[in-house]
């Protein structure tokens, strides 16, 4: 059989071409990271795949919203009307419950924790009148 130098040229351009596919499948296997922490769109950290660690800041947090669930019982089991107040700290957060929608009254000083306008917390649990977490910045 002869070899022609189209034939050739055809074979580097399929070698070429595989090479670049293999290169691209293992750049796209070793750099996405399956097993990590997401923040959702309430800004909660939630688990993606298996990560072999959980990171202080996630501790911090997962730490921070069960209390935040304690301290909003406790005031439901002491019949508090829930408004727009500050329900206390956990830990680095401070937890307040706010309107759904958020209406211009969660943004009023009087209605904040003064924890967290006094820069005591960096962090703030917002939870809706139902205890539901709104947002967690």
């Amino acid at each position: 059989m002869i070899r022609t130098k189209k034939s050739g040229r055809i074979y580097w351009i399929i070698l070429i071409g595989v090479i670049f596919f293999i290169l691209i499948g293992l750049f796209v296997f070793f750099r996405s990271n399956e097993d990590t922490w997401t923040l959702d769109s309430q800004g909660v950290y939630v688990k993606h795949g298996n990560p072999a660690v959980i990171p202080a800041k996630v501790l911090e947090q997962q730490e921070a919203l069960f209390c935040a669930d304690n301290k909003y019982r406790i005031a439901q089991d002491d019949r508090l009307e829930f408004n727009s107040q500050c329900l206390g700290r956990c830990g680095n957060y401070s937890v307040d419950i706010v309107h759904v929608p958020r209406t211009a009254d969660d943004d009023l000083s009087q209605n904040q924790c003064e924890d967290y306008k006094n820069q005591v917390t960096s962090h703030f649990i917002e939870l809706n009148n139902k205890g539901i977490i709104v947002r967690v910045v």
